[in-house]
């Protein structure tokens, strides 16, 4: 079986394990979405599909609309829903102090905003929220928000590595207009790709990952495990359990 067919009968069975109806994930335009949106529409299960722009690039919005109404074209019970969340993250920005507010801060209720408006509408579907990280974003240098975009039910893709992604993509048929945006995660007005954010490329993080640690690099190379560590370092508690007091027995 291919490995395509393997993960999308491990969200069919899932689904039906656990007695749900639908499968519901935010769309960007960009690689990760695609590829996990297609995976779910291939079971053939309800398939909700969902833009949440918030200031956003029309561009990225239109890819994935587009991508969505292929899917809907292609498989059966596919739903696209777009809900521009920008009055809401501006009536939020309105009603909290100004000094309380950073450029991060910002950026990452906007995932929290897409994340809600997902658990909404999967509560009342009878869904699962799907999430679309990969490899080297979850469990590299942790490259998602915290209760945003990490906040999730199932992870399909998060075994695969970017590069592993693109190659699944091709197989799926996903447009190349999809595979060739440079990846963004959609937070910042300037319209900074994942590349600006994190320093190096995706294939670089990738090889970091997989490096032995114990050998000599040169120059270029130690850059980029410094700067896979330095994300990594910052990042270690989205990728933990979170810590719990334990009370001693005889209190």
């Amino acid at each position: 079986m291919e490995l395509h067919d393997q993960i999308s009968e491990w969200l069919k069975d899932y689904l039906k394990k656990n007695h749900l109806n639908s499968f519901v994930v935010g769309v960007s335009g960009g690689i990760d979405s695609a590829v996990t949106s297609a995976l779910c529409a291939r079971t053939n299960k309800k398939t909700i599909l969902i833009t949440m722009p918030i200031h956003q690039n029309p561009n990225e919005t239109l890819r994935g609309k587009s991508h969505i109404q292929w899917l809907q074209k292609t498989f059966e019970d596919v739903k696209l829903l777009n809900i521009d969340l920008t009055s809401t993250y501006e009536e939020l920005k309105r009603v909290i102090p100004a000094k309380l507010q950073t450029d991060l801060s910002l950026a990452n209720t906007r995932a929290r905003l897409r994340m809600s408006t997902l658990y909404l509408i999967a509560g009342s579907s009878r869904g699962i929220v799907v999430g679309t990280g990969n490899k080297v974003e979850d469990f590299g240098i942790g490259f998602f928000t915290k209760y945003g975009d990490g906040g999730v039910d199932i992870s399909p893709i998060a075994d695969l590595m970017k590069s592993e992604v693109y190659d699944l993509a091709r197989i799926l048929g996903i447009s190349e207009e999809i595979i060739l945006a440079k990846p963004t995660d959609g937070l910042w007005n300037d319209g900074r790709t994942d590349e600006d954010q994190i320093g190096v490329s995706y294939d670089d993080l990738e090889w970091a990952m997989l490096a032995d640690k114990n050998q000599n690099f040169n120059e270029e190379k130690n850059k980029i495990l410094k700067i896979y560590n330095q994300h990594r370092n910052a990042n270690l508690h989205k990728m933990k359990e979170i810590p719990v007091f334990k009370k001693k027995k005889n209190i």
